[in-house]
């Protein structure tokens, strides 16, 4: 269960410089805010920033915002990059995935990570999977002509209910495991999650796909 109140952390979100405060205020400019013009990619529901982190620090000619919706959350991801060296291709947005088309503009993004999000498992509450067509329609309108999506879970339903959506629509797989951590191909370069590390030792086989944009 992930945490939602934290004493001090509204106060210390705020206070960052590491979280952009009105990040609708951006829409369209972007790389204005990181001061060059590499690829923007965005990890929405980040959790406590372990994965986007290293992406950052593996990739500095990259720019990414980490999206996490609970204040206490990311709490931990600022405590933690406050303990490393900072990134200065790395911000953090606190917000709901559901306002990213009011955030970035079409074709602003060029990649979106999605790692284990809530399954949201009861029938009427599918279109707030972060997989579902609703939200496929809302990454559609930021990322760029042939932008991709990752989506990292070991839910099976969740899972197979992506790929599902993704095929009904105009979305192409490019690749999908329903075991990464013994797919040769697909664990390559492979950056684990706090709940991968941890579901993982459990046994569960992790599944993964990459989808990309219709060109």
């Amino acid at each position: 269960m992930r945490l939602r109140n934290i004493k001090g952390a509204r106060e210390a979100i705020l206070n960052s410089n590491f979280v952009v405060q009105e990040p609708k205020n951006l829409k369209g400019r972007w790389h204005e805010r990181f001061g060059n013009d590499n690829p923007i990619n965005i990890e929405v529901g980040m959790g406590k920033g372990q994965f986007i982190m290293n992406l950052a620090r593996r990739n500095p000619q990259i720019n990414y915002l980490g999206i996490e919706l609970y204040q206490s959350i990311l709490l931990r991801a600022l405590q933690k990059l406050g303990q490393e060296e900072p990134l200065s291709n790395l911000l953090f947005i606190c917000m709901d995935a559901r306002e990213l088309p009011e955030t970035f503009d079409t074709g602003e993004v060029d990649r979106i990570y999605l790692n284990f999000s809530d399954p949201w498992p009861k029938d009427r509450h599918a279109k707030r999977r972060l997989t579902s067509r609703e939200f496929l329609a809302r990454y559609d309108a930021i990322l760029v002509q042939g932008g991709q999506i990752e989506f990292k879970t070991d839910n099976r339903q969740l899972f197979e209910f992506s790929l599902e959506e993704a095929n009904n629509l105009p979305w192409q797989v490019k690749a999908h495991t329903f075991d990464l951590h013994y797919d040769d191909t697909m664990k390559q370069d492979n950056i684990k999650t706090e709940y991968e590390e941890k579901f993982s030792a459990l046994g569960n086989p992790i599944h993964k796909m990459i989808i990309q944009r219709s060109l």
